[in-house]
């Protein structure tokens, strides 16, 4: 099956599957090691983790599609990519799918919110009219060559309009063509529970961890019919926290031995990187 098959198939079985965000090749890698079905390419991991800003629309298209396209050289799991708003009106929507599609991408998630956009769980956002997004959601499923890519229609109108409105939108993007639909920013799970149960499409649930969105855990999410639920940045926090944990007792001890236990070991390095592939690669074509 093609990856856009393989994620349709994932999202059609409404069983809640688990998508770690992936902000770089690396990620990507350590998530098909552990055996995730497919990844989560995290508009605000990149934008941390490559260029150090907030997720507050500071990235470009090109720079997205780059990262997704690193990925996709290291990883056979489909790829399931945050593409904020589609990058500009729905005429440039159909760009930024084209140009996703070339990079790999099996679904595409777009979002209603004002350009530019900030992180779902920060507070300040607004949002299009429905209008506005329905027409993105009709240019996003007319510039698709693959009709089995998947677009994946987010409001964040729970947050601005309550959540009777962002439902409401939700049904209007489904009417659209949108495949998938994502109420941003819940705050409870009685919540979670209505939205999947009054949407007829698959649903995205998007766990933050210190975000405004609980975590009920992957079985509950699934027996309330859930599709997906993103992880965007649970690598990213992780990391984040040992390179503080390990660079201030470098900087405290002048030495790693302390932190020791915290450090993947220089051969897990590259196993994690497929060295072993490369060096194969070498032995083949040496002359």
């Amino acid at each position: 099956m093609r990856p856009t098959e393989r994620l349709k198939a994932l999202l059609a079985r409404r069983a809640a599957v688990t998508l770690p965000g992936a902000a770089n090749a690396m990620f990507a890698r350590v998530i098909e090691d552990l055996g995730f079905d497919a990844i989560y390419v995290t508009g605000a991991g990149v934008a941390n983790m490559s260029f150090g800003v907030p997720d507050i629309g500071l990235t470009t298209l090109t720079e997205v599609a780059d990262a997704v396209a690193a990925i996709s050289d290291v990883t056979s799991l489909p790829m399931l990519v945050d593409a904020d708003t589609g990058f500009g009106n729905a005429v440039n929507m159909v760009r930024t799918v084209r140009l996703m599609e070339r990079a790999g991408a099996a679904g595409l998630q777009i979002e209603d919110q004002v350009f530019p956009k900030k992180c779902g769980h920060f507070t300040g956002k607004d949002v299009v009219t429905p209008g506005e997004m329905i027409q993105k959601i009709k240019a996003a499923v007319d510039a698709r060559h693959d009709q089995s890519l998947q677009i994946v229609a987010r409001t964040d109108a729970a947050a601005v309009e309550g959540l009777d409105r962002a439902i409401e939108r939700a049904h209007a993007f489904i009417e659209a063509g949108a495949d998938c639909t994502f109420v941003e920013a819940p705050t409870t799970e009685d919540q979670l529970a209505r939205i999947a149960r009054e949407l007829p499409a698959p649903q995205i649930a998007n766990i933050v961890f210190g975000g405004k969105t609980p975590d009920p855990g992957q079985q509950r999410l699934a027996q309330m019919g859930y599709s997906a639920v993103l992880y965007a940045n649970a690598a990213l926090q992780a990391a984040l926290k040992a390179s503080y944990d390990v660079l201030g007792a470098l900087k405290r001890d002048g030495s790693l031995t302390a932190v020791a236990d915290r450090l993947a070991s220089f051969e897990e390095r590259q196993r994690s990187v497929a060295k072993g592939r490369w060096d194969a690669l070498e032995a083949r074509y040496k002359s």
